[in-house]
């Protein structure tokens, strides 16, 4: 206790000793009286709200307890949650408590994270994170179905990019989806584009035509190294995904299925050349796959900035502030852990 509050006490004992009442001492020093009670009490130096202790007048009894967790583990009731036990009993004629309680019941006794026969559902553990410095260090493949004439009949085009430079490096159409096909394809890719073993990571989705034996064998004859989404996850295979969207949205693509697989195979050439040779793609920063691809890049983004620089020079009351960045775009990444988004858009 304080020395002013011991000081204060004492004022008041002698003001009652001489007559005067408690109540009117407590006003004169400028408290109140049953701030005055709580000073004198004995165990004034606890604070009893800690030591309060309230059980509600409804509160279950062990026995209440236990019995709703040994119906709940009844062989009728094991697999259900209290959701669907409560109503079962209901419907017997039988009320043992309500659902949150059975919930709160069941939570203490640890009996509430899984209470079905089929293995609980686990995270997703998130692809590892990829970076291409260069071309033909990362690639990205997917299938995409074409409609046909015939109505439920689709045509596959498997198509191959390369995510640092943005250019399809393979594709092929054909009447099936097939793991063997696929290997075929990535094959003639290896072969192409001259590619050593271990250089390059092939990403995809958990497609069966990904993951199919023969086209795993044929990743681990090449030296590729595969990389997979997680299931159902289309945001960890964007660059494919853009890539098809692009392809179905350009102006050229039909307004109605294709006659044959003569005509999407011609129809696929023609957007692929578009794509790689002329397609000035925004991500790496507006020149095009194949430009980038061979390296070619670098040098038309410095014609960009002399001639920015230039104008700039010319008339720098016209200019705020920096020129445009043209520098090019040295790392793209895949999935990566804590670096932002780069523009997606094909």
């Amino acid at each position: 206790m304080s020395s002013e509050r011991k000081e204060i006490i004492t004022l008041i004992n002698d003001a009652r000793a001489s007559g005067a009442r408690q109540s009117e001492a407590c006003e004169c020093i400028g408290i109140s009286a049953k701030t005055f009670q709580r000073w004198i009490r004995p165990d004034n130096g606890r604070d009893g709200r800690l030591d309060a202790k309230h059980e509600p007048g409804n509160k279950l009894s062990e026995l209440e307890r236990q019995r709703i967790i040994k119906v709940a583990n009844e062989p009728e009731y094991a697999d259900l949650p209290p959701s669907k036990i409560v109503p079962k009993l209901a419907d017997k004629g039988i009320y043992l408590a309500s659902e949150s309680t059975y919930y709160r019941v069941l939570k203490d006794a640890k009996q509430l994270s899984h209470r079905q026969k089929a293995r609980p559902t686990g995270q997703r553990k998130k692809p590892m994170a990829l970076v291409a410095t260069g071309p033909n260090q990362l690639y990205s493949w997917d299938i995409t179905y074409l409609p046909t004439a015939v109505k439920g009949i689709f045509l596959y085009l498997y198509l191959v990019m390369d995510i640092y430079s943005r250019k399809i490096v393979g594709w092929q159409v054909y009447e099936e989806e097939s793991s063997t096909l696929a290997g075929e394809l990535m094959t003639d890719i290896c072969q192409c584009e001259g590619i050593s073993p271990n250089q390059v990571t092939l990403h995809s989705d958990n497609g069966s035509p990904m993951k199919g034996a023969t086209m795993l064998a044929t990743l681990q004859e090449l030296g590729v190294i595969p990389s997979f989404s997680r299931p159902s996850v289309s945001n960890d295979n964007p660059y494919s995904e853009s890539l098809f969207r692009t392809l179905k949205y350009t102006p050229e693509y039909p307004g109605g299925p294709f006659s044959d697989l003569l005509a999407v195979r011609t129809w696929v050439q023609r957007f692929v050349d578009w794509y790689n040779h002329e397609h000035l793609h925004s991500a790496i920063n507006f020149v095009t796959p194949e430009q980038r691809h061979k390296g070619l890049d670098a040098k038309i983004l410095a014609n960009r900035k002399q001639v920015y620089e230039l104008a700039k020079s010319n008339h720098p009351e016209r200019w705020s502030g920096d020129i445009r960045n043209w520098e090019p775009v040295e790392e793209v990444y895949l999935n990566p852990e804590n670096k932002p988004s780069e523009t997606e858009a094909a």
